[in-house]
């Protein structure tokens, strides 16, 4: 059984438009998991450690944060670069598909077979970007208020430079 799977995934190799495919995924994976670990210029770790620590000791673990930071693939507890991750995608695609339903021309175009899914599929990752940006603001913003991580200076330098690189 096991030399069949090893001959399926050589077969996989042989071909080539599907290894370029497997290797474009391992290569995005691999990315991903790089960028979890690079932390957001400008914050304090051992005081957003500290934070932690604390809410988990107040409520036992179980919080928002804690859901957040699963869903992230723990990068938030750490505030890496990746922190949103696919949490904007996710919600444009909601978004998407809501006004799908409501908007007679995206409705119209959802109909149209695999041209008008691809055009939807094309807006749903610019409402990712924008999503993504906005989300990324209001956090630096989050961040800057010690009074949100009871009263410890998460962010080194406050302002508007911090803003614009952690976004």
């Amino acid at each position: 059984m096991l030399s069949q799977f090893f001959k399926a995934l050589v077969t996989c190799f042989k071909i080539e438009d599907l290894r370029k495919k497997i290797l474009f995924t391992l290569g995005i994976v691999a990315m991903y998991r790089l960028g979890c670990f690079i932390p957001t210029p400008g914050i304090n770790g051992a005081a957003l450690a500290e934070f932690f620590d604390r809410v988990a000791q107040t409520t036992g673990g179980g919080n928002v944060f804690s859901i957040m930071n699963m869903f992230s693939g723990g990068s938030l507890e750490k505030l890496t670069v990746f922190s949103l991750g696919v949490m904007p995608y996710i919600s444009s695609s909601i978004i998407m598909q809501l006004l799908t339903a409501v908007i007679p021309a995206l409705e119209k175009m959802s109909k149209e077979g695999h041209a008008g899914y691809q055009r939807i599929n094309q807006y749903t990752r610019y409402g990712t970007v924008v999503l993504a940006l906005i989300q990324s603001f209001f956090i630096a913003l989050w961040l800057e208020s010690p009074q949100a991580f009871q009263g410890l200076q998460i962010v080194n330098d406050p302002g508007w430079l911090f803003r614009l690189s952690t976004v």
